[in-house]
């Protein structure tokens, strides 16, 4: 971050930050900064989760995908027992959509996941369109609080990366593909939400991807 560009002149739109990363730079101007992460990137007992985790002053990982109540109940005890006058950067990473698409108290089992690398006819499109549906809609509920606490301030929801479902004969992630480099993005700022209009050529392969998502 030592060459992050410039910040508007007007201090009361945008501020800059100075650190070894974004929540370092947010450290040093005093916000709390609380993180929790579901994904195995996160495990602090491996070298890659250490290095994501240590910026952090209060970090917590959940263990596995399916523990969103814990992170959330989690998170709600440190901002209870922070300063309610200190800013906080709160940085949550979600399971339940990821594979294998399963939230606590879901109709269906946990494993099989209907989506796995290279998975060909034992997989399924179809489960994992409406058990993926299914996990944001669950998510939705549950971030309800969460995100009313922090309605006048500035919130980014998106995705590090989309499935494939079969496309050109690839299943799930970590290849390129349109489908796996199309995520969701929700922006608000400082309470305005921010609305970005697609080219007409976007527009069409956005939609067609969110409608795994509505």
């Amino acid at each position: 971050m030592t060459f992050s560009g410039h910040s508007s002149q007007d201090s009361d739109l945008s501020f800059r930050l100075e650190g070894a990363n974004i929540i370092d730079g947010f450290r040093r101007r005093g916000y709390q900064t609380i993180g929790s992460g579901a994904v195995e990137w996160f495990n602090t007992s491996t070298e890659t989760g250490s290095v994501l985790s240590k910026p952090f002053e209060h970090f917590f990982f959940a263990g596995n995908t399916w523990s969103l109540s814990l992170q959330l109940e989690w998170i709600e005890e440190c901002l209870l027992t922070t300063n309610p006058e200190q800013p906080r950067f709160v940085f949550l990473n979600v399971g339940e959509t990821h594979v294998p698409y399963w939230h606590d108290g879901a109709s269906w089992d946990r494993w099989p996941s209907p989506c796995i690398p290279f998975g060909g006819d034992s997989c399924s499109a179809v489960l994992s369109s409406s058990r993926q549906r299914n996990c944001l809609e669950w998510v939705d509920t549950q971030l309800a609080n969460l995100l009313d606490q922090f309605k006048e301030s500035t919130i980014l929801i998106c995705s590090d990366h989309g499935d494939c479902w079969g496309e050109d004969g690839l299943r799930e992630h970590g290849i390129s593909h349109p489908s796996t480099l199309t995520v969701p993005l929700i922006m608000r700022v400082r309470g305005q939400p921010i609305i970005s209009t697609p080219t007409p050529s976007r527009f069409h392969n956005v939609l067609s991807r969110l409608r795994r998502f509505l």
